[in-house]
């Protein structure tokens, strides 16, 4: 955020605003810089939403900017909401946030923006975007609490050289509190995990979009325990809502849809849930060229995850990848993602094969 912008015709920035502190803050930054700054709120059909697009609107209007509301809700339903329903019909635990950000927030949106002669899109998304003479870069942010390089593996070249992101190196306490020394009316707490689901539990969304299939639960040792509601409510590893009363606790250690039947282990730290190699497809490189194969780098399976050592290698269409140590609960469906240090070089989705 260092300097100002050069006044000319490619400083229009488009800045996705969600009423929150963090995009509100990139507004009142990139326009403090001197860039011509107008806000879009993007409407998804969220449960909720007034709320957010009415603080947007205010935060907009504050900083004497144009607000624009960009409807998407039909292609966030198609793209996001039934993805995310039919992963989990098949037995796979979907990423609905790294989908949402290749199809709607940081695809769709953007190509709206170029539509309405922005030349960029600006986020709160935190993460490190650098430019060399190679291409575009994109790395971990500074609090490794608030990275969200983990969602952003899917972006090309051709986005990234339309993308901003403002809030790397500041500290959430520290974005809240420039937020209210410019006195910013954004909305208090955090944003959902997953917004279309509007504090709805988890579980009972997915019972209202599948028919589930009550079934068997037997530990590992063979002894029939209880009951599932259904296996697409369950994922490996998985404590919660794993109710059989007086025993355990117990882990989802695999959902057998053949025979419908539930394995559950009470260990914990149980080899069953652990697993030296996966399988990845989809994967994209975010420097726009595969990396020399067999690439020896770090993995993260799941948001948060501690980074680990692996080796990647391709065969038949798809990568394997082989730790050096076991990962507990490698799921299907959900996203590996690969670094070389902080820099984000890619992911892909794993699959059962």
């Amino acid at each position: 955020m260092e300097g100002k912008a050069i006044m000319n015709k490619y400083n229009k920035v488009l800045v996705a605003m969600s009423g929150g502190v963090d995009s509100s803050l990139v507004a009142a930054l990139l326009k403090e810089r001197g860039f011509e700054v107008a806000g879009a709120f993007m409407d998804l059909g969220q449960a909720n939403m007034k709320p957010d697009k009415e603080a947007a609107k205010r935060v907009a209007k504050k900083l004497g900017i144009p607000f624009k509301v960009i409807n998407l809700k039909k292609e966030f339903k198609k793209e996001v909401i039934e993805y995310f329903i039919h992963e989990y019909s098949i037995g796979n635990t979907p990423n609905p946030c790294a989908i949402c950000n290749k199809k709607i927030k940081l695809g769709l949106l953007l190509k709206k923006a170029k539509e309405l002669k922005f030349n960029y899109l600006a986020t709160g998304h935190y993460i490190k975007l650098k430019k060399t003479k190679d291409g575009f870069h994109l790395y971990e942010g500074d609090d490794l609490k608030k990275d969200q390089s983990y969602f952003l593996y899917n972006l090309k070249q051709s986005q990234l050289k339309h993308l901003m992101f403002s809030l790397e190196k500041f500290p959430k306490d520290q974005v809240i509190k420039m937020a209210k020394e410019r006195k910013l009316p954004t909305l208090e707490g955090q944003s959902q995990d997953i917004c279309f689901l509007g504090g709805i539990d988890h579980n009972i969304f997915l019972k209202k979009h599948i028919k589930m299939k009550k079934g068997p639960i037997i530990t590992t040792e063979g002894k029939t325990v209880g009951e599932h509601e259904g296996l697409p409510l369950y994922t490996i590893g998985q404590r919660r809502y794993i109710k059989i009363g007086g025993i355990g606790p117990f882990y989802a250690a695999k959902m057998d849809y053949k025979n419908n039947v539930l394995w559950v282990t009470n260990k914990f730290d149980d080899k069953i849930l652990y697993n030296k190699q996966l399988i990845a497809r989809r994967v994209n490189w975010t420097s726009g060229k595969k990396p020399k194969i067999p690439l020896k780098c770090m993995a993260r399976i799941r948001y948060q995850h501690p980074k680990e050592n692996c080796v990647v290698n391709q065969k038949n269409g798809k990568y394997i990848v082989k730790f050096t140590k076991p990962q507990r609960a490698v799921t299907p469906g959900q996203s590996v993602v690969f670094y070389k240090g902080e820099e984000l070089l890619g992911g892909g989705v794993i699959t059962k094969k």
